[in-house]
């Protein structure tokens, strides 16, 4: 299963971006949202090392709520 991760853009450099979740932090390309106003603090899902979508931060924080539900069930399941 793939799943896209709700990052925050911390640097831009041209189209290449430094994201941070959780105190984790990857390279992004911003290729594919060259037409957006992109700036640094904003929230962007990344999916295979590409930020695919500009996210508010409510749907960012629902995601990350959706992600946690899934990973203690199967923590539970795993007990």
């Amino acid at each position: 299963m793939c799943l896209g991760v709700p990052m925050r853009i911390v640097e831009i450099d041209g189209f290449a971006a430094r994201c941070e979740a959780r105190g984790i932090e990857r390279k992004a390309s911003l290729f594919l949202l060259q037409h957006e106003d992109l700036k640094v603090g904003d929230l962007v899902m990344i999916h295979v090392g590409n930020a695919i979508q500009k996210m508010s931060e409510e749907d960012a924080q629902t995601a990350w709520d959706l992600y946690d539900e899934i990973f203690e069930a199967e923590a539970a399941q795993d007990a």
